[in-house]
């Protein structure tokens, strides 16, 4: 991938849509009570157990994973990624704050939020950020290995949901599972590393 410094005002608005919808995506999460894979989704099921919200354990759980970043990624890789998770951060509650849902099916969230996750994950990989915590480390192991990061986040997912039936019934368990496939086979599907997107162009 190649990481574009300065930032461009392409790249701003590409930064904005990647957290607008990453945080959307959450939103539909929290409201129907179920959580989903990677760095986020330890946040989600710590703050249903934990008295912290879940911007505040998204940032703290992402700050190892800074260093990492900024040895194998970069500077301006690494200062992107800060960027976006404390938009997401802060986002996320605000969003919580301003949309209520008088009906919301535990199903639909899943997908709706799967969706949003992950169009606003490969919107942030294509501008030169990620979301933090473990997508730093897929992204690294995809241009590595050619294992493609939406996989390896799958299998990082199985650890978390393993850990949500101890939290969730089992219902919500299987419907987050759900949301976490539509996620990362989005991104699976849709993005690689390899590909470079040219300052101005359009998607």
């Amino acid at each position: 991938m190649s990481l574009k410094s300065p930032i461009s005002l392409y790249d701003v608005q590409g930064l904005a849509f990647g957290v607008l919808m990453t945080a959307l995506g959450v939103t539909f999460l929290k409201e129907a009570a179920l959580v989903t894979g990677q760095t986020a989704g330890a946040a989600v099921l710590l703050s249903y157990v934990l008295p912290l919200d879940f911007g505040a354990f998204f940032i703290l759980i992402s700050l190892p994973f800074f260093w990492l970043s900024w040895v194998r990624r970069g500077v301006s890789f690494t200062l992107r990624t800060i960027v976006a998770v404390l938009g997401i951060s802060t986002v996320t509650p605000a969003l919580g704050a301003l949309i209520r849902f008088d009906e919301l099916p535990p199903l639909l969230a899943a997908v709706l939020a799967g969706a949003c996750c992950g169009v606003g994950l490969i919107a942030l990989f294509r501008h030169g950020a990620s979301a933090g915590g473990l997508g730093i480390l897929a992204l690294i192991i995809e241009e590595r290995t050619g294992f493609r990061a939406g996989w390896f986040q799958m299998c990082f997912d199985a650890v978390i949901f393993a850990l949500a039936l101890l939290v969730l019934p089992l219902e919500g368990a299987v419907y987050s599972c759900v949301g976490a496939i539509v996620l990362n086979a989005i991104i699976a599907w849709n993005f690689r590393v390899a590909q470079t997107v040219p300052a101005g162009s359009a998607g």
